[in-house]
């Protein structure tokens, strides 16, 4: 349970607002991108067979592309200040950059369309006098980097994404060029969003459904110094062409349980950023629910690391769905405990450990008929006004999401919105959390609704 906090109120500073990115929003209309790894992957029929992605089809989603104008006037209606979206790798560069020198080659091979419809959705959202805060990388690839069925099904690596050492230098060039492009429309730029997720999943955890699902701990390990090099590279690139804040999004785990939890930390939580700490302005924390580990009694060891704990199942992401954790806290759709306690703990962590600035640039809860919605949004910012009473430099909150989208291997099955996406009709439907966000924002204080996080569920002491 997480300490109780005194009501400070969130400075006019502070910034609030959503977070959405490009592959799962944008597609949804006659404007489709196929020239993603994650789009090759999810139409592959086998693929499909095996069961490790549901089927659904991106072309299918909410279409932000053509809806923006409606999506950032949900977002000015909910009396958000800030808004956290992402652009496509894919989309402005389909043809691949590896002869390309100088950004003036860049230019040439760049999709001047794609380029002017991004800084028409750039343009609107600044227009509604809210804050931007651009990611250029959410798990995507253009297929001329990384084709994930060639890697799975053959053992073809020739276009294998992070694991090409080539990734890093292309990933910077495309990062100076956006940032040249859109610094004047952009106040905070992200790298990547949960660089350790692409990695982690897609070479660990095959049941996942990220690609290209094979178990090989030294390819983990190899793509996630590649992302390292990535991060880095791009880092500095941006920073001789903007002023602005220039920071990583990060899959920020909480994890708690015997002794072995350092050593989960230490791992999940701080090596990646370790390795990055001189190269960031700020950090984008994603939280969602924590971990809790035990000692494993026989220890996996790869190339420069150690696996010493397991996780428990009946806790943090371990759960079934829908009940209830060995802890007697709510679970979601996805199976994912409600624990607030977490975000208040990674945050204090990471705020001491890095002293940087940080945003809470997601955190959501997979709930499609809105029941613990309002709990979730609730408790977790209350451990945020917690943090700030106790003088840690948080500056804004992101939800995920302001609507409902298309969630990866999950497709359309798990809604994280805070407003409803009928997908048929491309409409939009704010749900009573939308309400509630909107009145927290507009009091800057979770005061007055403490008391709905003590019961049903004791969120808080």
């Amino acid at each position: 349970m997480l300490p109780a906090g005194g009501g400070i109120m969130f400075d006019k500073e502070f910034l609030f607002g959503a977070s959405i990115s490009g592959f799962q929003f944008e597609m949804g209309g006659k404007i489709i991108d196929p020239n993603t790894d994650w789009f090759k992957w999810v139409h592959d029929k086998y693929i499909q067979e095996s069961g490790i992605v549901s089927g659904h089809l991106p072309e299918d989603g909410p279409n932000y592309w053509e809806h923006y104008p409606e999506v950032h006037d949900l977002a000015v209606k909910g009396n958000f200040n800030a808004l956290r979206i992402g652009i496509e790798w894919s989309r402005i560069f389909p043809r691949e950059t590896f002869e390309a020198k100088t950004l003036e080659d860049m230019e040439k091979l760049a999709d001047k369309q794609a380029i002017s419809h991004y800084r028409g959705i750039l343009e609107d959202i600044k227009s509604k006098g809210m804050k931007l805060m651009l990611n250029l990388n959410h798990f995507t690839l253009p297929l001329w980097l990384h084709d994930p069925i060639k890697v799975n099904r053959y053992g073809d690596f020739s276009q294998s994404g992070w694991l090409d050492d080539r990734s890093p230098v292309e990933f910077a060039k495309f990062a100076a060029f956006i940032v040249r492009e859109f610094d004047s429309l952009v106040d905070y730029w992200s790298t990547m969003n949960e660089p350790n997720v692409v990695a982690n999943l897609g070479y660990f955890q095959r049941e996942s459904g990220f690609p290209p699902s094979i178990i090989r701990p030294e390819l983990w390990r190899k793509a996630l110094e590649n992302e390292i090099k990535a991060h880095n590279l791009a880092y500095k690139e941006m920073k001789k062409f903007t002023s602005k804040p220039v920071g990583i999004i990060y899959a920020s785990n909480w994890v708690d349980g015997d002794e072995s939890r350092e050593d989960a930390m230490n791992l999940l939580s701080w090596y990646f950023m370790d390795s990055i700490r001189e190269n960031m302005d700020f950090v984008g924390i994603n939280y969602y629910s924590r971990i809790r580990v035990v000692k494993r009694n026989e220890i996996l060891e790869g190339e420069g690391f150690k696996i010493t704990w397991k996780t428990l199942p009946g806790y943090g992401f371990a759960c079934m769905p829908n009940g209830t954790s060995r802890s007697g806290l709510p679970v979601s759709d996805t199976g994912w405990e409600v624990y607030p306690k977490g975000l208040y703990e990674i945050t204090k962590a990471v705020c001491e450990r890095y002293g940087k600035p940080v945003y809470i640039t997601e955190n959501g809860i997979a709930d499609g008929k809105d029941s613990l919605r309002p709990y979730y949004l609730i408790s977790h910012l209350w451990s945020i006004e917690k943090l700030l009473e106790e003088g840690y430099d948080v500056r804004g909150y992101f939800h995920w999401s302001l609507i409902d989208n298309y969630e990866w291997a999950k497709g359309f099955t798990m809604r994280f919105g805070l407003v409803h996406v009928n997908y048929a009709e491309k409409s939009f439907t704010p749900r009573p959390s939308f309400l509630l966000y909107s009145e927290i924002i507009k009091e800057r204080t979770t005061e007055k609704y403490k008391e709905f996080i003590k019961y049903p569920h004791a969120l808080v002491e």
